[in-house]
């Protein structure tokens, strides 16, 4: 009995929000309206290995990215949370740690993205705006959330995580995503549950075949203020 509780529980509280926003796009944004953009997005960094070959990448194709980033991560890496601002690119939140939102009561993930928040605001003097949960999974509580953040989630997501991809099938996978107002989710670590650790080395191989091609040069790469019509967008105290 106690079981079947815990399953209703489970199922009330995690499952169907997640199933229920995700097929209503109920205050989320899955794509862009500006024609000629994609915007690339990275989770689950930063990575004292990947992220920093990454951004040497995007500087040398003039490319512009949106990182949603671990909160325990950035508090680690300041100096890549603040190169990435530097350059150019947009931070956004994916949760102080990566845990699914099935398993957090809204108290500690209301707090840990409110630590999240701080911490990266102390090193750019920007806070962030924009927040992805991990995997995709919210709960009964996100809802209220989403009116302080701007929660996106994408077009394409590549499954870049795991290592038998390989560089060509995600190369491929890549060409396949050039539609207008794409949004399209990469991952610059691969120290999370579920992924393969040097995952990341393909995704890096991947997208700079993918950025040496002509049509790919046409392209506009745009963060998300800039593809979501944010530019006037508020802060969030």
């Amino acid at each position: 009995m106690l079981l079947l509780v815990l399953l209703a529980f489970f199922l009330f509280y995690a499952v169907v929000p997640t199933v229920v926003i995700r097929v209503f796009s109920l205050r989320i944004y899955k794509k862009g309206n500006k024609r000629n953009t994609i915007a690339l997005t990275f989770d689950d960094g930063p990575d004292s290995i990947y992220t920093p070959r990454l951004l040497d990448l995007l500087k040398k194709y003039q490319v512009k990215a949106t990182f949603f980033v671990v909160g325990e991560k950035a508090k680690r890496h300041p100096d890549i949370i603040k190169r990435i601002h530097q350059e150019g690119h947009e931070i956004g939140l994916h949760n102080y740690r990566h845990i699914s939102n099935w398993f957090l009561l809204p108290f500690f993930l209301s707090r840990g993205l409110r630590k999240s928040a701080d911490i990266i605001e102390q090193m750019i003097q920007e806070r962030p705006i924009y927040y992805r949960p991990p995997w995709g999974h919210f709960n009964l509580c996100t809802l209220p959330l989403q009116k302080q953040y701007k929660t996106v989630m994408w077009t394409h997501i590549l499954r870049d995580w795991k290592e038998h991809v390989g560089v060509l099938e995600l190369f491929h996978r890549l060409k396949k995503c050039q539609q207008d107002g794409s949004i399209i989710v990469l991952h610059d670590s691969g120290e999370t549950f579920g992924a393969d650790a040097n995952a990341p080395e393909n995704m890096l191989a991947a997208l700079e075949l993918f950025l040496k091609e002509g049509y790919a040069q046409k392209i506009r790469w745009v963060t998300l203020s800039e593809m979501l019509n944010a530019q006037n967008k508020k802060q969030i105290s």
